[in-house]
């Protein structure tokens, strides 16, 4: 009988990354064949959508409980952590909650912090003791968590963050030729906030003003909701100031509304490059940069932990944070430069196959299989002892 998968996350409508991530991976875990149900983790009570068997309302001190039975149901919990999704100090609550679940726990950890603050570093340090399965989508997240949790190597696991299957589906007119395009096009997508870098892409735009022709530079997505109720626009509205104050507003477009799946993977595959001038040096992982190799497309990014390891082999151009005349020099040589654009987009396609969702879900659904198996063999030694 197949291993049967429950999952603790955000999920949609909510519109955070980690609820996009786990649409997907639950929608490839089921079907390879996998029974497959959510725990979604919400403020409120919403309305069910497809996959979503319960819900842990963090404002319900009683809700915890229940979710950990729902978990239960399944042979093998998944559980996304994010220190901003479940209630308590640095989303301490979820520590009670996977203490108490009795089925196999994998817990995928979508930040592991360099410097973490001391409360940060014993939440996560009881997340990891808990799980049964730790998973980290690179190899640097799985250095730092060893070295500054003191783990046992042998129970964490480098799995890839997955992508939609972005491969070849573009006109061919669409294609990455930057030499033989009208009018190139720079592409940044995902929610907005502060963080983001887009300040120092604008300020890098301004300086490619001379080149015939001139580059359009696309900012595609929604304030992030957490910032929208905090501070409103103001980021974005910053933003816009900044290009009329830099005369570059007919060579950018600001782009706050949702897109669907499937206009945003022709987005993605109209697009010449992808830069991603984030602010952060600890991010250790990105399902943006994965979407943007599995596309195929020559990336400009920051040096964040994730893109150091995806970009090495030559899928993208690497930039020191908040350094425009470097985002410039980057994006010149690529607009500029016979065949380089070509050349990583030829690496990035040899990337792709490994990080596709369906391959990602079935290491999910091996590691689960093998985490049944051994549960099973030591429940027989533990009756056999008894006898």
């Amino acid at each position: 009988m197949a291993t049967s998968f429950s999952m603790l996350s955000t999920f949609p409508p909510t519109q955070c990354g980690l609820a996009t991530f786990s649409r997907a991976l639950v929608t490839e875990i089921a079907a390879s064949g996998a029974e497959v149900g959510v725990v979604r983790v919400v403020d409120e009570p919403e309305p069910r959508v497809p996959f979503v068997t319960h819900e842990w309302v963090t404002s319900d001190p009683g809700s915890m409980r229940a979710a950990a039975h729902a978990l239960e149901e399944f042979d093998v919990a998944i559980v996304q952590h994010e220190y901003g999704i479940f209630g308590g100090r640095d989303g301490a609550d979820v520590v009670e909650l996977m203490e108490s679940v009795r089925v196999p726990i994998i817990v995928v950890l979508h930040t592991v912090l360099a410097n973490p603050t001391l409360h940060q570093h014993q939440v996560l340090a009881r997340v990891v003791k808990a799980a049964s399965l730790v998973i980290t989508m690179t190899d640097t997240a799985r250095r730092r968590l060893i070295h500054g949790w003191v783990i046992d190597p042998d129970k964490v696991q480098v799995i890839a963050h997955g992508a939609e299957d972005n491969r070849g589906t573009a006109d061919p007119a669409l294609r990455t030729r930057l030499t033989d395009s009208p009018k190139p096009t720079i592409l940044t997508w995902g929610l907005l906030g502060e963080g983001k870098g887009i300040e120092w892409a604008l300020t890098a735009m301004a300086d490619l003003t001379d080149l015939a022709p001139q580059p359009s530079y696309r900012v595609v997505g929604e304030t992030h909701p957490r910032v929208l109720e905090r501070q409103g626009e103001a980021y974005r509205n910053g933003l816009i100031a900044q290009t009329q104050a830099l005369g570059i507003a007919s060579m950018v477009t600001f782009e706050g509304r949702y897109h669907d799946l499937a206009s945003l993977l022709g987005i993605v595959r109209a697009a010449d490059i992808i830069l991603l001038p984030y602010d952060s040096k600890d991010q250790v992982t990105s399902g943006v940069l994965t979407e943007a190799v599995v596309a195929g497309k020559p990336v400009v990014s920051t040096r964040f932990p994730h893109a150091v390891e995806l970009l090495s082999s030559g899928a993208g151009l690497l930039v020191p944070q908040r350094d425009p005349a470097s985002i410039t020099a980057a994006l010149r040589r690529l607009l500029t430069e016979p065949g380089l654009a070509e050349s990583m987009g030829a690496e990035a396609r040899l990337l792709a196959p490994g990080l596709l969702w369906s391959a990602v879900a079935g290491e999910y659904v091996e590691a689960g299989d093998r985490l049944v198996a051994t549960q099973a063999a030591l429940q027989t030694v533990g009756r056999l002892s008894v006898a």
